[in-house]
């Protein structure tokens, strides 16, 4: 497989993990949307603090994994009807994913990779919105990567790949929502 393959392969297969983990800040301005802000943690704290803190949602987590599923629905039918699209993702058959099961564990995967890393976050008495490089970089790549293991294993060099790639974009995508008024910080 060349080196553009690769590039193209981990921007592909993690695509709906990529979109599951943006969708809760757009799923906050949604009009009908915008005022479900369930918490995750249902309010508890742990040791005086917040579990996963005010901003993780089940708003922004059943947005996420619905997103997820849908892109990995869009992924198959674009892999059944766009020629030698197969060739250049080799490593998976999108015809024998399970949809409903792989679509959910990308999104599921990614925001609670996101949720776990934000309980670190409050225990070590780092704020909500602030950063916490690169860990808030790289949450939602673990957590999506571990939790579609089951179904899709990839050598250690796609998974390097796969987080360096996704890191870069987080980044690229953070700043771009800054500048754009969606994000407080640039990263």
């Amino acid at each position: 497989m060349t080196f553009l393959r690769e590039i193209f392969f981990a921007l592909w297969f993690f695509l709906p993990a990529g979109i599951a983990n943006m969708m809760p800040i757009f799923a906050s301005r949604w009009p009908r949307l915008k005022d479900m802000e369930w918490p995750m943690d249902f309010g508890f704290s742990f040791r005086g603090k917040r579990i996963f803190g005010a901003h993780k949602t089940w708003r922004g987590l059943v947005t996420g994994i619905v997103f997820a599923t849908l892109v990995l629905w869009l992924q198959q039918i674009a892999v059944r009807h766009i020629s030698g699209l197969d060739s250049w993702i080799a490593h998976v058959d999108y015809s024998t994913l399970p949809l409903l099961i792989m679509g959910p564990l990308f999104g599921f995967g990614a925001l609670m990779g996101d949720a776990i890393e934000s309980f670190f976050k409050r225990q070590i008495g780092i704020q909500p919105g602030e950063s916490w490089y690169p860990f808030d970089q790289i949450d939602y790549i673990i957590g999506g990567a571990l939790a579609t293991m089951a179904f899709v294993t990839l050598s250690i060099r796609q998974y390097l790949l796969l987080i360096l790639i996704w890191f870069g974009l987080h980044v690229i995508a953070s700043f771009i929502g800054y500048l754009i008024g969606v994000k407080d910080k640039p990263i």
